[in-house]
């Protein structure tokens, strides 16, 4: 199992590289999730890209297969981006595409400003450059001493994702995935995001820019991808019919297919 120590606990990742051999020196994607997920919902994403681009996915610090942080360990987007070029820099990509969801957005928005050279594209997907702007994240402390958190993972995969639309036994496993995960690491990056504001240097953003929004996320309302996308020269918006914050899952095919068309047509 690929790990990387990083001083402060192993990043757990995996690199599918199945390009044909007749494509030379193939491109890198680099998928980064948000809370409470992990390398597994990025799996509709590689039938689509994996027979042009090397396809890293990681779990972020606190989640999956990744160790866990010390209960005082303290969160930062400096210390995420730094996990982030870890991963890139154990994989060979010197230079990459990068794929971010949710707080993985936020992330890969502050990648792009952190290291704007090492990046060849940026895609986020329903994600924020201010915290304060994302909604229905501060009860979750609430929520948890009501509920526990079985009643907190049942309430986010209904604002994940529209009734039926994942076949049950994925709809079974993710629920488990949010039952199960860190709520330390949870809270301490729900902290971090609505700290959160990128928004004054993104027009500093150099990349090809691709934003994914979901037509009715509880978290993060399209208007805010809209704002975005006029911030972020050149940027392109694309909306997703019938999702919600789930998006990389519940529509992981038509997002791959629209990224790949993106990098077809902005040649990068």
């Amino acid at each position: 199992m690929p790990m990387i120590e990083t001083g402060s606990g192993a990043l757990y990742y995996d690199l599918c590289d199945v390009v044909p051999a007749w494509i030379e020196n193939p491109q890198t994607i680099i998928f980064h999730h948000g809370i409470a997920a992990n390398t597994h919902i990025w799996a509709d994403w590689l039938p689509v890209l994996a027979t042009r681009y090397r396809l890293l996915r990681f779990d972020m610090r606190g989640f999956g297969k990744s160790a866990q942080p010390a209960r005082d360990y303290r969160w930062s987007f400096e210390g995420l981006v730094d996990d982030l070029l870890k991963v890139a820099d154990a994989a060979g990509a010197e230079r990459f595409h990068l794929v971010g969801e949710s707080i993985g957005g936020t992330v890969a928005l502050a990648c792009a400003l952190a290291a704007p050279r090492r990046l060849l594209s940026l895609t986020l997907s329903n994600a924020a450059a201010r915290g304060g702007l994302v909604a229905n994240v501060k009860g979750w402390r609430e929520v948890l001493a009501q509920e526990g958190q079985s009643g907190w993972a049942r309430l986010l995969m209904e604002s994940r994702f529209h009734s039926g639309v994942l076949d049950p036994k994925l709809h079974a496993w993710y629920l488990r995935v949010h039952e199960t995960c860190s709520m330390d690491a949870t809270l301490g990056l729900a902290d971090l995001l609505l700290g959160a504001d990128l928004t004054p240097r993104l027009s500093e953003i150099i990349v090809p820019t691709l934003l994914l929004s979901p037509q009715s996320s509880p978290f993060i309302p399209l208007e805010v991808m809209a704002a975005m996308r006029a911030a972020i020269p050149g940027a392109e918006l694309q909306v997703f019919a019938h999702s919600r914050h789930g998006l990389p899952l519940s529509h992981g095919r038509a997002c791959a297919d629209t990224l790949a068309a993106f990098l077809a047509r902005r040649q990068v």
